[in-house]
């Protein structure tokens, strides 16, 4: 059986660059095991598997090469991408997940995708734990937690740039995952994502994690639109807006791949 694959860079709009993630669209769902094994044969950080319903909606699911994942934004963006690129007459559609709910998806005019996501601020946490203080060169000012991960927060974007993770320390501190952030000079702020016990060392751009930087550094900086930009090798651009109790996130993206694989 032949089913048909998108690769697409997420975050970007230079090829090469953002985050990639595979898409897969089908009529039904293949079962578990073979989306996992897609997933892994992919290698890429997510693979987003989609069926649309009666309605138009589509049901999506997320896997990197090690398993499911609950919620992964750039994947969403990549779906998006490839929905509206087949259906040139689409101008917003609905994606549902079973542990995010019902996401609104515009194709904007400035040619951003912009996704509506659930506000996922995080707390303070009343004690850092060992894992996440040994698994970072460098030490964070606060620490904060959401349902993903722990939020190491820095005054400096130098920080951000130069700390270095150690995979092991961190990988203790599963199922959470770590962002680093700080303000940014040429942004509102910046991050990176760590996620050695979910599906690799450093995330090229975390689209998930922004709906709890974005209601954290609009609080901090008085401010309720931001610009963020994930610092990794790749690099990705990520426009927010906070609304209550919704994250707005908009991102571009551009075509790798498009083919065919065989299971």
């Amino acid at each position: 059986m032949k089913i048909k694959i998108n690769v697409v860079d997420a975050f970007t709009h230079v090829r090469f660059k953002g985050n990639p993630a595979a898409v897969v669209i089908t009529g039904k769902w293949l079962s578990d095991e073979k989306m996992q094994e897609i997933a892994a044969e992919n290698n890429l950080s997510e693979t987003a598997f989609l069926v649309e319903d009666e309605n138009g909606t589509f049901a999506i699911r997320w896997f990197s090469p090690l398993t499911e994942i609950d919620f992964c934004g750039h994947a969403t963006l990549a779906s998006a991408f490839v929905i509206f690129s087949e259906n040139y007459q689409l101008q917003h559609i609905s994606l549902f997940a079973e542990s995010v709910g019902m996401m609104k998806v515009i194709k904007r005019d400035d040619g951003f995708i912009q996704m509506d996501f659930p506000n996922r601020m995080p707390i303070a946490v009343d004690e850092i734990p060992e894992g996440l203080v040994e698994g970072l060169s460098i030490k964070p000012n606060s620490v904060l937690k959401n349902d993903q991960a722990y939020f190491a927060v820095y005054s400096d974007e130098d920080d951000v740039l130069s700390v270095i993770q150690n995979s092991d320390m961190l990988k203790t501190l599963a199922p959470f995952d770590v962002v680093v952030t700080a303000p940014g000079t040429q942004f509102d702020f910046v991050s990176r994502y760590f996620w050695p016990a979910n599906g690799g060392d450093e995330d090229p751009v975390t689209g998930s994690i922004h709906t709890g930087l974005a209601p954290f550094w609009a609080k901090r900086l008085g401010k309720s639109k931001l610009v963020a930009y994930q610092a990794s090798k790749r690099g990705g651009t990520l426009k927010c807006e906070v609304t209550g109790d919704r994250v707005l996130i908009s991102g571009q993206a551009v075509s790798y791949l498009e083919g065919y694989i065989t299971i």
